[in-house]
């Protein structure tokens, strides 16, 4: 059944009060046409509660622009939506494309600073987030009693004598649900051993990030990643308004799991009119062991990012360095999945942050 208006409706149900479903909760597939973004495959998502999200199918199928009831869940970043023909992936060139958005996937063999890795040369974040989706499925209809929204594809990350990764990716939803689910396989389709390095960067911006935001999180210990970061480690979880020259800091965080193996936290605002409003995530930690948080609270890039990975942001020679390199066999497929929602309130924040460890 579909919860709309503090009501049930079965599909018979509400048919009697529409003529057609997009009225309350629909997809809508297009394509932008002007500048940098011209020629970008989109596709809008709404589900009747407020709920609405955009999926680039040509940026990764990654997510630009949330929003719940008027009220944006992202950060944008100055550079906008841009079509992956810009893309450069020298050195720190992946910033000119990084339109922020609710997700930026990094991966799928590099993520983190530029570096060289066994005598080759790897940019910021890698490839993923620029490779255009195939074999797009975009579907809605009711299943049982419930409505699902979904669009699906695929993503290959490919070169002669190197990886041959495929990322299949399905975003999906429910009319009457103020939530959306990733759910991601990687496959090796190559004969060769490959890194797989992967990151979800999502990117939390005002007006959920504003003064006195802070984040839940059953962290056990943050730890700073340099110098800038370890001045003021006490307050990670702490959000202050912007700050001119902000120089970024970043936390590792051990974060504990629960009896089930999910990781649940979320970057809430409590302060904002309306009674509060805050977005979750959620993940398994098998799959996803880290958790990085950018803390970025300068002007105009004002953000907080949640990034559950696989690895840390250090870069992929660090990484094999360490011994902590995940690698991938030829035929293995290995599975991500994330649940983002919405808290809208003081008592869904309160009632998330009880059950953190449940």
């Amino acid at each position: 059944m579909a919860k709309l208006y503090g009501k049930d409706y079965s599909p018979r149900e509400l048919g009697r009060w529409v003529g057609d479903f997009s009225q309350i909760a629909g997809i809508k597939a297009y394509q932008l046409v002007e500048g940098k973004g011209r020629g970008i495959r989109c596709v809008d998502f709404w589900t009747g509660t407020g709920f609405q999200f955009t999926v680039l199918l040509d940026r990764g199928m990654d997510i630009s622009q949330a929003f719940y009831q008027g009220k944006s869940l992202c950060w944008r970043s100055s550079t906008g939506d841009v079509h992956p023909h810009f893309y450069e992936p020298e050195g720190f060139g992946w910033l000119r494309s990084f339109f922020g958005g609710l997700l930026t996937t990094c991966g799928l063999t590099q993520v983190g600073m530029p570096c060289e890795d066994e005598g080759e040369s790897l940019g910021l974040h890698g490839r993923i987030s620029n490779i255009p989706a195939e074999k797009v499925k975009v579907e809605e209809g009711w299943r049982n009693e419930d409505c699902i929204l979904s669009v699906e594809g695929c993503m290959r990350q490919s070169v002669v004598f190197g990886e041959n990764l495929l990322l299949k990716r399905k975003i999906w939803t429910k009319m009457g649900e103020s939530r959306l689910w990733i759910e991601d396989k990687v496959e090796n389709q190559g004969y060769k051993e490959s890194p797989l390095m992967i990151l979800y960067h999502f990117n939390i911006g005002f007006p959920v990030v504003a003064e006195g935001s802070r984040l839940i999180s059953p962290t056990t210990k943050a730890i700073p990643r340099d110098e800038e970061a370890e001045e003021g480690k006490e307050e990670y979880a702490l959000f202050t308004a912007p700050i001119p020259y902000f120089k970024e800091k970043v936390y590792y965080h051990k974060m504990q799991e629960n009896k089930d193996g999910f990781v649940k936290c979320a970057l809430v605002n409590e302060n904002l009119e309306g009674d509060g409003l805050g977005v979750y995530i959620i993940y398994k930690k098998e799959q996803l062991p880290n958790f990085i948080e950018w803390k970025m609270m300068g002007e105009g890039e004002y953000v907080v990012g949640m990034e559950p990975a696989n690895c840390h942001v250090a870069g992929r020679a660090k990484e094999r360095e360490g011994g902590t390199l995940c690698m991938i066999k030829p035929g293995e497929i290995r599975e991500f999945t994330l649940e983002v929602g919405v808290l809208k309130g003081k008592k869904e924040i309160q009632e998330f942050e009880k059950n953190l460890n449940l």
